[in-house]
């Protein structure tokens, strides 16, 4: 019989650890995947078990694959999403749209957006959103670095593209009442967004009609 329930095959898991081994390794992978946002027990089990079963290869992959990423993968300096080089993709394509400026809370909100294939402009990444609950103001966003490209950038419009729940509403709020008198203009998602949706898991056709019919705050 397999260890931990598992059917015996050829490659599979051997439940007999060598001299020395760490019996424990098992329950801190299962702790670690359990960490993971939407894992919950019974997927970390799956998951555990499925790399227990595949052959080595699969799981030196999977293993690299995680750490070359955060050895590679770091913030761009000027818009704050994710870069591999000494700037993000959109940043260094000189065919985008220099004239507008996607603001959003998180980086996974630019692939979200980049999805629609309805804007060509640039973006600019908050790395979160003001939540007086949770001690985030202004201060700890990228706001300071939003207001210095408004500066020296030839912007003509800043899309507010916050999540639309009480946070990201409040934040579009301020961002909207300090960019204004800078002459450059401001707007908002349309009503293709629903109340308290989140950009990233809206789909592409109502975030790209969201964005097309996008209102001026």
């Amino acid at each position: 019989m397999a260890a931990y329930g598992m059917p015996s095959s050829a490659g599979a898991f051997e439940p007999d650890a060598p001299a020395g081994g760490d019996r424990r390794a098992l329950q801190r992978l299962l702790d670690e995947l359990g960490r993971l946002p939407g894992i919950g027990p019974k997927s970390a089990q799956r998951i555990a078990y499925y790399l227990l079963e595949s052959d080595a290869e699969r799981s030196r992959r999977l293993a690299t694959a995680i750490l070359d990423v955060k050895k590679q993968v770091h913030f761009c300096p000027v818009c704050f999403s994710y870069a591999t080089g000494s700037t993000c993709d959109v940043c260094a394509d000189s065919s985008r749209d220099q004239t507008m400026i996607c603001v959003v809370s998180e980086p996974r909100d630019v692939s979200a957006v980049e999805r629609t294939g309805t804007y060509h402009g640039l973006y600019h990444v908050l790395g979160g959103v003001i939540s007086p609950m949770d001690k985030i103001g202004p201060d700890q966003l990228h706001v300071k670095e939003l207001l210095g490209r408004l500066a020296v950038e030839e912007v003509q419009e800043v899309i507010l593209a916050t999540n639309t729940d009480v946070e990201g509403e409040a934040t579009a709020t301020y961002l909207s009442r300090i960019i204004k008198p800078l002459g450059v203009r401001v707007t908002r998602f349309a009503v293709g967004m629903s109340v308290g949706g989140e950009v990233e898991l809206a789909d592409e056709l109502s975030l790209g009609r969201a964005i097309e019919d996008r209102r001026e705050m």
